[in-house]
């Protein structure tokens, strides 16, 4: 029942430069990512973050050093929330894998995609999603179901969980956007996901944070929330009809 921010890791010395960085060692954040990351402290300066989770590789953890030194905490490191392994993609230039029978699968039905050597798309999200779901739960017994936490991963593993969070079908999952430095938001509950905000790259993100009056739900607010204190799972009182309440009325 809480409420996670889907980050994705800061810009690196690999994008942008036209090679599939993948699980290769060495890629580190750019002057620019280093400035996101920086960035990032401000961003949730409203955030209660009770825990942060983080893929291993460097550039993840590169992103999340200046908020886990103003905060105090400690990051869990979860091995399934690594990069995709890309195989013998991993390192190559983007211009010469467009030419790969295999580019087409992986654009058109990454579903059935999988990196010669590597994993398929499906495994990937398949571990994506039992490692956040096993987190979540962990987390909402012990800081309660209002709890917001922090997940720092890579672009594929994270649109591969927004897929799953949206309902979609892991072969409509290109159709996501995930920058780097941008933050997506899913509150999970006992029957479905909300998503409350997909590629944010800036702006004041209180507003994801339960309200501590609210108690929490799996229903949907009929008509749409109302854009007060009440936010997607849960309710302030009888679920709205049309948005219309006493108050009035991120993809």
């Amino acid at each position: 029942m809480a409420t996670v921010i889907l980050l994705r890791h800061a810009r690196s010395t690999a994008n942008g430069s036209g090679v599939l960085a993948g699980r290769q060692p060495g890629v580190r954040l750019s002057d620019r990512g280093e400035d996101q990351a920086e960035a990032l402290v401000n961003r949730l300066a409203g955030v209660p973050v009770s825990a942060v989770v983080t893929s291993p590789l460097e550039r993840c953890r590169q992103t999340l050093a200046p908020l886990l030194a103003e905060r105090g905490l400690d990051p869990v490191v979860e091995p399934d929330l690594a990069e995709v392994d890309y195989g013998q993609w991993t390192g190559r230039a983007i211009k010469d894998l467009l030419e790969e029978p295999l580019w087409k699968v992986v654009q058109q039905h990454p579903s059935a995609a999988v990196f010669p050597d590597g994993e398929g798309l499906a495994t990937v999200q398949a571990r994506a999603v039992a490692a956040v779901r096993a987190h979540d739960a962990r987390i909402t017994a012990e800081h309660g179901p209002r709890a917001v936490w922090l997940l720092c991963s890579h672009g594929d593993v994270i649109k591969a969980l927004l897929a799953d969070a949206l309902g979609v079908h892991l072969d409509g999952f290109q159709r996501i956007v995930v920058d780097p430095a941008s933050v997506s938001v899913v509150q999970y509950t006992e029957t479905r996901p909300f998503v409350l905000r997909v590629n944010d790259n800036g702006g004041d993100l209180s507003g994801v944070v339960p309200h501590p009056e609210a108690a929490p739900s799996s229903d949907a607010v009929v008509g749409g929330t109302t854009g007060g204190t009440d936010t997607a799972g849960t309710t302030t009182g009888t679920a709205a009809v049309s948005g219309e309440t006493s108050e009035g009325s991120d993809a």
